[in-house]
């Protein structure tokens, strides 16, 4: 997919309403007005938008705990994801699923998922699917660092691997896993090698860099699509808030964090290549900013006016009923 000026605006509009839906909510969550735990996405926006700006409509998606960033870049709908997160009825997943369980099937987005490395065996039974009925399409898994010291990775890479799934596997090492630094519990540097044991096309992106994700990431489609087998992609990046909102983040030191973030923010790294590049003008992305701060703010506004859901749903949607 060649990245247009239009395709390029649109991936800066994704990145940064990612940034600002975020940067919104860890504000609510301060301010008592949104309940629960809330593992904000803030610095991955590159890996989210990068790969997603190569997937096509036939693609699912499975995600993560920390998944806000993988619905927006997938295209669900802002407004609904914020009153799913207020639990309103006029929700993605009518107020049901909250933070941690947004869904739209109808966009391919398989769901975030509160269960570390859940969305794994999901992704890779879409991508079964996907072959047996010659959809063309990819499943994609996202899913962090973590995950891959979980039993459902390496069954789930051995299993796509065997039957040559059309499966892609995108690892985001930002560096902890919860509060543990990755070296504590993964004696490997690049958990790419981890798809040698399995016959497995890997690749390493910067993951603070959109253009680097988009480049891994079309080749690694290619590859799936050509029924070649799975891949997985490590994505280097870095979580810009703590695990979750209120995070003390005594784990890692204030030196680490200012560099990363002053240093290699994704969003600033993507203006300094299109604007030093001209394939966009900085008048247009700020204009994109004032947009998405207008779009944002209209969602939340929306949300804590809808009603919640009617005490006669609570069932609904919940259980499958016997036929």
């Amino acid at each position: 997919m060649d990245l247009t000026p239009e395709i390029l605006r649109e991936s800066y509009r994704k990145m940064r309403m990612i940034r600002a839906f975020e940067t919104k909510l860890g504000e609510l969550v301060a301010a008592g007005k949104m309940g629960g735990f809330m593992h904000l996405y803030a610095g991955e926006e590159a890996v989210a938008v990068g790969v997603c700006t190569q997937l096509a409509d036939v693609d699912t998606v499975a995600s993560t705990h920390r998944g806000h960033g993988h619905c927006i870049a997938k295209g669900v709908d802002v407004h609904g994801m914020m009153a799913e997160l207020f639990g309103r009825a006029t929700g993605v997943c009518k107020g049901k699923g909250g933070s941690m369980h947004i869904a739209d099937l109808d966009l391919g987005m398989l769901g975030a998922n509160g269960i570390v490395g859940a969305g794994i065996p999901l992704a890779t039974g879409a991508a079964l699917t996907a072959k047996m009925k010659r959809t063309g399409g990819v499943g994609v898994a996202f899913f962090g660092d973590g995950a891959t010291n979980q039993g459902a990775f390496h069954e789930s890479l051995n299993m796509a691997a065997n039957w040559k799934l059309p499966a892609f596997y995108v690892v985001e090492n930002n560096g902890f896993g919860e509060f543990t630094p990755t070296e504590f519990v993964i004696p490997v540097e690049d958990i790419a090698v981890r798809a040698d044991s399995y016959a497995m096309k890997s690749l390493i992106a910067d993951g603070m860099d959109f253009f680097d994700v988009t480049a891994k990431a079309a080749e690694a489609l290619e590859h799936c699509r050509s029924g070649r087998g799975p891949v997985l992609l490590e994505c280097k990046t870095y979580r810009f808030a703590g695990h979750f909102v209120g995070d003390p983040l005594v784990y890692r030191s204030k030196e680490q964090a200012e560099d990363w973030i002053q240093n290699r923010d994704p969003l600033q790294v993507f203006e300094a290549h299109v604007v030093e590049a001209g394939l966009v003008a900085s008048d247009d992305l700020r204009e994109i900013d004032r947009s998405v701060d207008e779009e944002l703010a209209s969602a939340v506004e929306a949300a804590e006016a809808a009603p919640f859901p009617d005490v006669s749903e609570v069932t609904r949607d919940v259980y499958v009923e016997a036929s």
